[in-house]
């Protein structure tokens, strides 16, 4: 069943939250596996203690008492999320043991909420766009690409290896193992720098010993030796380079079709970003103060989230503090401005889609899954049901329903020049002074969260 949700006044409300037996028994279960593992009952090894022995030991009260204390805080948000309340502290809790963990059982909690701002004119509100003008510099760089993709090597004579020459090399060490005929681009990357380095200036027939580093401080010593030179011969940029590498008979047709692709990406660069200048635009033009349990917990998964990228690259929090010029301190600042700004954006979201009587249906969600599922090639019946059972189903409606919200802000603002927006924001008040972010997080309309 839904939370009951009783308004207390003073930005205070009560949720009455039901939780399903299974989930009680699967508290009760967890709870008891963690007590055994922590709990030293003679005759048993730790962890290893029955679960009737254990009962009988420390009481049925106090295994469910273990339960609550670990599941609550999960209950209580997963419903707070589906009731589209928002916690600016922690709950107060009242309850009953339950008398069984085969039987639903029910809690009360009793929090402030954050309350929603009121609304200015948004239809009013002016959103600095750029235009999406290709410069011609970058469709001259693209036609160079395929210039390069479509280039003739020509043998190199009377002199050495240049950046940007194909060179067949030998790659040995002083017993004759390593690399031979290996054909290189000088220049991109596939060589150590050291032995690309050496090589550079090398007449064919030509041989150098190099040194150069490798694990743990390790060096290691090879002979290379150019055997060939070849350099890259680019066609002219005309109507018979189009013909070789597109499907267009002159080049004309081919520069014209670049520019409406790149034109194409640009506007949809604008596009995402307009979105999300809208979204700021509409918070700073409303009276919202973002606060509370909610900004602090999406402030530690930014951290987290940072922290994961970090480890997936191999780096470390000191080494990525060095380079940024960051102290802890001002990092955990910055995330927490950004963290900010997003609960910012869903409470003004939020207040729209209340005023526009938006509402999202179960049938509207199950679409959108089956959809991303067979994108994914997953069962979407299961994804279906494993999304709705964990209760992942509301902060999919919640997403799609402050989606919609957006959708229409950006529908009703007005464009206008960036310069012109730029100039506005630099008359500066008092009220319009606030951290600078780099907003990292979603926006309503990505589909990052889904």
């Amino acid at each position: 069943m839904a939370p009951q949700v009783e308004e207390l006044g003073g930005n205070k409300v009560r949720l009455t939250i039901d939780v399903p037996s299974h989930d009680m028994h699967h508290a009760v279960e967890h709870a008891t596996g963690d007590l055994a593992s922590s709990v030293r009952i003679p005759g048993f090894r730790k962890g290893k203690v029955p679960k009737q022995v254990l009962v009988s030991r420390l009481g049925k009260e106090r295994v469910y008492q273990e339960a609550i204390d670990s599941h609550i805080g999960g209950w209580f948000w997963n419903a707070a999320a589906s009731s589209r309340v928002r916690p600016v502290e922690l709950p107060q809790y009242d309850y009953e043991l339950p008398s069984s963990e085969s039987e639903p059982w029910s809690f009360r909690a009793t929090f402030a909420v954050q309350p929603l701002p009121t609304l200015p004119d948004w239809r009013s509100l002016e959103v600095g766009k750029p235009d999406a003008d290709v410069p011609p510099e970058l469709v001259d760089a693209e036609l160079q690409t395929l210039q390069t993709i479509a280039a003739e090597l020509a043998p190199v004579d009377g002199r050495g290896a240049q950046l940007g020459d194909v060179v067949v090399l030998d790659i040995v060490d002083d017993e004759g193992r390593g690399q031979r005929s290996t054909i290189v681009a000088l220049g991109a990357g596939r060589l150590v720098e050291e032995i690309e380095r050496g090589v550079l200036g090398l007449s064919a027939g030509e041989s150098k010993a190099i040194t150069y580093e490798i694990a743990d401080g390790r060096t290691r010593d090879i002979t290379a030796t150019v055997d060939e030179i070849s350099e890259k011969v680019l066609p002219p940029l005309d109507d018979e380079l189009a013909k070789a590498t597109s499907e267009f008979d002159t080049l004309a047709d081919l520069r014209a079709d670049i520019e409406e692709r790149l034109r194409e990406e640009l506007q949809h660069e604008i596009d995402v970003r307009f979105r999300a200048d809208a979204a700021d635009t509409l918070v700073d033009a409303t009276d919202v103060n973002a606060a509370g349990p909610l900004v602090e917990s999406r402030t530690r998964e930014l951290l987290q989230g940072l922290s994961r990228s970090l480890q997936a690259r191999g780096i470390d929090a000191a080494t990525y503090m060095s380079v940024t010029g960051q102290t802890p301190e001002v990092l955990e600042q910055r995330l927490r401005a950004e963290a900010t700004l997003s609960v910012a954006r869903e409470l003004v979201l939020e207040a729209l889609a209340n005023e526009l009587g938006i509402e999202v249906g179960d049938d509207e969600i199950r679409d959108l899954v089956r959809e991303q599922a067979e994108e994914a090639g997953e069962d979407a019946d299961a994804l279906v049901q494993q999304i709705f059972e964990s209760g992942r189903h509301e902060q999919l409606r919640d997403d799609l329903r402050l989606g919609r919200a957006l959708d229409q802000l950006v529908a009703a603002v007005t464009p206008i020049p960036v310069e012109l927006a730029e100039a506005r924001e630099a008359i500066w008040t008092p009220d319009k002074e606030k951290q600078p972010t780099e907003t990292k997080l979603w926006t309503p309309g990505s589909k990052e969260n889904v």
